[in-house]
């Protein structure tokens, strides 16, 4: 039953199947006895973590300075920069000429449809001049 329901690169690798049902196995015959729930004992550790979070001293909540804040903001935004994965040249000219396409294309819609429309409204209005 187990094997059905994975999905991925890994579902035909039988060492894997075999792993899974081993496993399935050797927990099903330990938690038989025991009930399930939801939460856990995870829940009441994060509930006690965020709890002491609460607590802070006085010098975690005094206010910092407007340059230190600053400082802060842009070390933060280097660091984010870091994590970014850049395109390479041939990626960013392939992004760069579909996202041109796409303009010029929606730009010639644009366009022939105010013409059409303007046609229109000047056929059904008279022309006045």
């Amino acid at each position: 039953m187990a094997e059905s329901k994975r999905r991925g690169e890994d579902a035909d690798d039988e060492r894997l199947r075999d792993d899974a049902v081993v496993d399935d196995e050797a927990t099903d015959d330990t938690d038989a006895d025991e009930p399930v729930s939801r939460g856990g004992t995870a829940t009441r550790k994060r509930a006690r973590a965020e709890s002491s979070d609460e607590r802070k001293t006085r010098k975690d909540t005094e206010r910092i300075g407007l340059f230190a804040r600053i400082a802060r903001f842009f070390r933060e935004v280097v660091a984010e920069l870091r994590k970014v994965i850049w395109p390479t040249r041939k990626e960013l000219l392939t992004y760069t000429a579909v996202v041109v396409t796409f303009v010029a294309v929606m730009l010639t819609i644009v366009a022939g449809l105010d013409y059409g429309f303007a046609k229109a409204v000047l056929w059904v209005f008279g022309n006045p001049s």
